[in-house]
């Protein structure tokens, strides 16, 4: 629920019709500012500074319009106006429970000298820990229908940096490995893009609030220049609206440390609040399933002899989830529609009926009767068209079981994609344009209606819409688990201390940890030692996370798989203690129903010795920590199985040593234990 604990402090400044050749704007604390400016042709540019140090060099702002002249030059600063604003909001679940919204404002309203004299303006709000900005478009006579070709948004970065990306316009969307290259070595990039200075300073280039829009992707034009190029739409232009309407928010989450860009809220925070009202049916929870069967190729999604969507198979599920506190259990491939090419028929799913060996009524019910929830899956193979003829029966037949989520699938190569176009036919599209970001809210929408909550899979890239539409739950969006199951290559040791600082940046991810069968199709299985796979729980946040295993794993090891029983998925604090990106990181959470902390830490490749004060535990309280490290021949290559499980008492005063090997990680629950005199 929303709530807000401090009220905003608004100034407006009423500007002359013709403002000054700059407008400026520090963040609360002075940290970071912001100049706006435009030359002698009127082409309208800004620039960031932090502590007085240029940041962002002069970078472009304006638009290509198709049927209409462009805005980008002959514009006049015409107006401005500044604000402040201060708050305090809770997350009805999360990463933290309670996020400050600090930030100071400047609008810039940019007009036409002559001619058509049209306008837009220029929303900047600074944080001390980054900004987000956007284009207002208001409702204007000779601006009615916006079409938008290319939006000219630049970032110019004005020092020398490395920068981690993935690159955009491929056909496996955002399934791809982390380049790590110099600045001048990057061509298209997906967001979010994370850069670190060669002075040692982070910055995230991202978006915030994708709405009725076409995703960012960043293009590098020259130098340590980079040009926003927008996601295509199904036809000329990228994006068409009416005015008037905003842009999504432009972003630069900008920190000192890497950990300090994890900790940042400021795609959460330029987001609308809650628009759902009670969302207390919300339900964060762990779950299992018969997913990395069918990955192994031990089952299938079709139906046959190894079909692996059975009532039996799903009652063996949900026996294992009560027996052991699971909220949730994930059925995939109870559909009609998977038998023959599933990849290219989409139009043949249908999202009510299951195969004649899935009895859904008696599943949802056993589930019911066991406390736990059936997780429904509806892969649509792109086909968004067809999946919004049958999603509004298929809500209400989920709500009607008592099914409170659904994993959503859009398996199709990149610009592949299905949607309904304004002329009523079919159109090819990509997973981030336009038609396909309607479509994503349009479910989001529909289904809470219906009181279900969304995980989506192949999805529209997370821009922090959770907070508005908070049963948007997580999503994927970048290689997950599965690619340790039959990748070539598969997910390299470095590869989560990556996601980490760049995708995650985001968002939550469905990651699907908790591996102990190591040996797999890839050409290294699964790069991890045991204790990586606890710590993944604790290190990549979701609220829906799943044990991800054959039952017969679990069932095997019930000593490292108490950590996966235990470890919550929801959240009061979380915080940072040290990290570099795709080399390792260690983060704490509290849980949110608790006073217990856990502990995450995770390495690439390399073994390495980190160290963990334990400051963030209450003073003059004892602490049991269950402790779950790699052994002393623990290898993800060699001996990945090698995992010590031990306990300690601790304080808040203590200075843990992590020793991970090279693939490994650690994973430790702080019990709180009674308050009273630390031990001496």
């Amino acid at each position: 629920m929303l709530f807000r604990l401090a009220l905003a402090a608004f100034l407006l400044v009423a500007a002359p019709a013709l403002a000054g050749p700059t407008a400026t704007i520090a963040s609360p604390d002075k940290v970071l500012s912001v100049e706006v400016t435009t030359d002698n042709d009127g082409r309208p540019s800004y620039t960031v500074a932090r502590l007085g140090k240029p940041l962002i060099a002069p970078s472009r702002l304006g638009f290509i319009l198709v049927d209409a002249p462009k805005l980008e030059r002959n514009l006049v600063l015409a107006g401005e106006a500044t604000r402040s604003f201060d708050e305090t909001w809770e997350q009805p679940y999360g990463e933290r429970r309670f996020i400050r919204n600090r930030y100071n404002e400047l609008r810039v309203t940019l007009a036409e000298k002559n001619g058509l004299q049209r306008r837009f303006d220029v929303v900047f709000r600074v944080y001390d820990d980054g900004v987000g900005f956007r284009y207002e478009f208001p409702d204007q006579t000779h601006l009615k229908e916006v079409k938008i070709g290319e939006e000219l948004t630049e970032f110019s970065l004005a020092e020398p940096a490395t920068v981690w990306w993935i690159p955009a316009f491929e056909w496996n969307r955002e399934e791809y490995l982390y380049h790590r290259t110099p600045v001048e070595e990057v061509g298209d990039a997906q967001t979010p893009m994370t850069v670190r200075t060669d002075n040692g300073l982070h910055i995230a280039f991202h978006e915030a609030a994708l709405v009725d829009y076409s995703g960012m992707n960043l293009t590098r034009v020259e130098g340590r220049r980079f040009k926003a190029n927008l996601t295509p739409g199904i036809g000329g232009p990228k994006v068409i609206r009416t005015a008037p309407f905003p842009t999504p928010w432009r972003t630069m989450q900008i920190a000192d440390t890497a950990g300090g860009l994890v900790e940042s809220n400021l795609v959460l925070n330029l987001n609308e609040p809650n628009a759902l009202g009670d969302v207390s049916w919300i339900k964060p929870m762990k779950y299992v399933g018969v997913w990395w069967e069918m990955h192994l190729d031990k089952k299938t999604w079709a139906s046959g002899e190894k079909h692996g969507a059975t009532t039996e198979n799903a009652i063996k599920h949900i026996d294992f989830a009560a027996k052991h506190g699971l909220g949730g259990v994930l059925v995939e491939g109870w559909n009609l529609g998977w038998d023959g090419d599933w990849f290219g028929n989409g139009q043949d799913f249908d999202f009510t009926k299951p195969y004649p060996d899935f009895d859904l009524k008696k599943v949802t019910d056993y589930a019911r009767s066991k406390g736990v929830s059936l997780i429904g899956h509806n892969e649509t193979s792109g086909n968004a068209a067809h999946y919004e003829t049958q999603m509004g029966a298929a809500f209400d037949l989920y709500h009607s079981l008592g099914m409170s989520a659904v994993k959503t699938g859009y398996v199709a190569d990149a610009g592949q994609a299905k949607v309904l176009g304004t002329d009523g036919q079919i159109h090819y599209a990509w997973h981030e344009g336009q038609d396909m970001a309607r479509h994503h809210l349009k479910v989001v929408t529909e289904a809470a209606k219906r009181q279900v909550a969304i995980n989506a899979h192949e999805p529209i890239k997370d821009t922090g819409l959770r907070r508005t539409y908070p049963n948007w739950i997580s999503r994927e969006g970048a290689r997950g688990m599965e690619f340790s199951a039959w990748g070539q290559p598969g997910n390299p040791p470095e590869h989560e201390a990556n996601l980490i600082f760049t995708r995650m940046l985001a968002g939550p991810m469905d990651y699907t940890p908790g591996i102990f069968g190591m040996k797999t199709k890839a050409p290294d299985g699964v790069a991890t030692t045991w204790a990586k796979q606890l710590a993944l729980y604790v290190t990549l946040y979701s609220p829906i996370q799943m044990a991800a295993d054959l039952l017969e794993n679990y069932e095997a090891n019930p000593k490292p798989f108490k950590f996966i029983e235990d470890v919550p998925v929801d959240w009061s604090e979380s915080h940072v203690l040290n990290g570099e990106i795709g080399d390792y990181v260690t983060i704490v959470r509290k849980d949110r129903k608790s006073d217990d902390w856990y502990l995450g830490a995770i390495s690439d490749e390399e073994g390495r010795v980190l160290t963990a004060p334990l400051g963030f535990l209450e003073p003059g309280r004892r602490y049991k920590a269950q402790i779950y490290r790699d052994g002393d021949k623990a290898d993800w290559k060699t001996a990945p199985q090698d995992i010590v499980i031990e306990e300690r008492e601790v304080t808040s005063s203590d200075v843990l040593t992590l020793r991970l090997a090279p693939g490994g990680g650690q994973a430790i629950r702080f019990m709180a234990a009674s308050k009273g005199k630390p031990r001496q």
